[in-house]
C-alpha cells in the first residue's frame, strides 16, 4: 500500500495551530540546551565534580517520575494553551533564579529538580495537543519535524552555548536562556483555546488509573521499555561529555544533535513505511555501539564521528511512538505520550546519576563504556522477550502489521 500517513512538512506548517506549537517549543528547546550546559559548566567549575555537572544538567529528569505519578492526568484534563504558556513562564523565573550570585550548588540543584518535577506535565499536553492538530496519521511527520527542530537547536544551542560560556560569566548565559523561555510562553499564547481533551479534574487517583491501564497491556510495555531504557542509558553518556573532555564538550554535544537530526530525517521522511517497523531494534544498537570506542580516547575528530554515528540511532524512538501512538485509545494519547515523556527523562537522569557515579570512582571513557554495554545488553533482552510475545503485535510488529504498512 502506498504510504499515505505523512504529510509534507509545508502542509504541517499549514495546519492550523501547527507554527505556535512548533516556534514555542523551539524557544523551549534553545532554552534548554543554553541553560543546560550553562549551568553544567558552571558546578563542574565550583565542584570538579563529574557527578554533579551530570546530575545538574540531567538531573531535573529524576523528579519526572514523581511528576507523572502526581500529575500526569491534566495532560488530557487541562487547556493545552494556558499549561504551556503557564510552564514556560515557570522555566523561566526558575532559569532567572539560578543566576542569583551566591547560590550555593545544593541550591542549584533543588531548583532543577523542581523544574523537573513541573516539566513532567509538559510533554503530555505538547504532544496530546500535536495528535489534535494533526490527528494519529499526522503523528509520525509532525514529530519527526519536532525532533529535527530539537536537533537543529541543541547544534545552534550547544554550538552558541560553548561560545557564550567560554565569553561571558555563566550566570549571564543563564539569564539569556530565561529570555527565551519567556518568549516561548508569549509564543505558546498564539495558540488557539481549546478544551481540555478528557472531562474531569486532574487528580492522582486519575493518574494511577490510566498509567494503570497503560501499563497493563504487554505489547505497550514492551514499547515503553524499549523507549525509555536503552536511549536513557546513552543519554548518561552524554552527560559525561563536559568531564570527558571539558573545551570539546559543545562540539560533542553539537555532533549528537547533528547525528539525531541524520536519523529523524531518514527515518521520518526517507524511508517507506515498510520498512519502518524492522529498524527499531538495529538503531538501538547502533545507539550504543559506537560509544565502546572511547575507552580508547580516540582524538577529537574520531569521537565527534562516533558520538555522531551513535546518536543516528535516536530515530528507533520515532519507530516506537508510531507503534505507541497505534496501540493507544485516543482520550489517553496525551497521557500515553506524556507517560512516554516522563519515563525517557527520568531514566536520563537516572542513567545521567549513575553514569556520573562510576565516572567518580574510575573515568568519564571507563562510565561511557559500561553505560553502552547496559544498553545493548537492555536492547537484547527486549528483543528475545518481544520475539517469545510477538503474536501479541508489541515491539516487534506482527507480520500482517508488517503487509499492512
Amino acid at each position: 500500500m502506498p504510504d499515505t500517513s505523512r504529510k509534507s512538512y509545508a502542509d504541517l506548517f499549514r495546519t492550523p495551530e501547527f507554527g505556535p506549537l512548533f516556534l514555542s517549543s523551539s524557544a523551549n528547546i534553545a532554552a534548554q540546551t543554553v541553560s543546560g550546559l550553562a549551568l553544567g559548566t558552571l558546578v563542574f567549575r565550583a565542584t570538579n565534580s563529574p557527578l554533579l555537572s551530570a546530575v545538574s544538567m540531567f538531573g531535573p529528569a529524576l523528579a519526572q517520575v514523581l511528576g507523572a505519578t502526581l500529575f500526569l492526568s491534566g495532560a488530557d484534563r487541562l487547556a493545552p494553551r494556558a499549561t504551556l504558556a503557564g510552564l514556560s513562564l515557570s522555566f523561566a523565573v526558575a532559569t532567572a533564579a539560578l543566576a542569583l550570585p551566591g547560590l550555593p550548588v545544593w541550591g542549584m540543584l533543588a531548583i532543577v529538580l523542581a523544574e523537573g518535577l513541573i516539566a513532567s506535565l509538559g510533554g503530555g499536553v505538547r504532544w496530546g495537543l500535536l495528535t489534535e492538530i494533526l490527528s494519529k496519521d499526522g503523528y509520525l511527520s509532525g514529530r519527526s519535524l519536532f525532533n529535527m527542530m530539537s536537533g537543529i537547536m541543541q547544534i545552534a544551542g550547544y554550538a552558541a552555548g560553548g561560545v557564550l560560556v567560554a565569553l561571558l560569566p555563566a550566570r549571564l548565559c543563564l539569564l539569556l536562556a530565561a529570555a527565551l523561555f519567556g518568549a516561548a510562553a508569549v509564543l505558546a499564547l498564539r495558540l488557539t483555546r481549546r478544551p481540555p481533551r478528557a472531562a474531569g479534574r486532574p487528580s492522582v487517583k486519575a493518574t494511577w488509573r490510566a498509567n494503570a491501564l497503560l501499563w497493563s497491556a504487554r505489547p505497550r510495555r514492551h514499547v515503553y521499555l524499549a523507549l525509555w531504557i536503552p536511549n536513557g542509558l546513552v543519554v548518561g553518556c552524554e552527560s559525561l561529555y563536559v568531564s570527558y573532555d571539558p573545551r570539546a564538550a559543545g562540539t560533542l554535544f553539537a555532533c549528537a544533535a547533528l547525528g539525531m537530526l541524520a536519523g529523524d530525517v531518514t527515518i521520518g521522511r526517507l524511508l517507506p513505511a515498510r520498512l519502518r517497523p524492522r529498524l527499531g531494534i538495529p538503531l538501538l544498537v547502533l545507539l550504543a555501539a559506537p560509544y565502546l570506542v572511547l575507552i580508547l580516547r580516540p582524538p577529537l575528530p574520531l569521537t565527534a564521528v562516533l558520538v555522531a554515528l551513535a546518536s543516528v540511532g535516536f530515530g528507533s524512538s520515532l519507530v516506537q511512538q508510531e507503534r505507541l501512538v497505534a496501540l493507544t485509545p485516543d482520550g489517553l494519547s496525551g497521557h500515553a505520550l506524556g507517560l512516554h515523556s516522563a519515563g525517557m527523562l527520568t531514566m536520563q537522569g537516572v542513567a545521567a546519576t549513575l553514569a556520573g557515579t562510576v565516572a567518580q570512582f574510575s573515568s568519564p571513557a571507563t562510565a561511557m563504556t559500561v553505560m553502552a554495554l547496559a544498553s545493548l545488553a537492555v536492547t537484547l533482552t527486549l528483543t528475545v522477550a518481544s520475539r517469545r510475545g510477538a503474536t501479541d503485535g508489541g515491539l516487534l510488529p506482527t507480520r500482517a502489521a508488517l503487509r499492512s504498512a
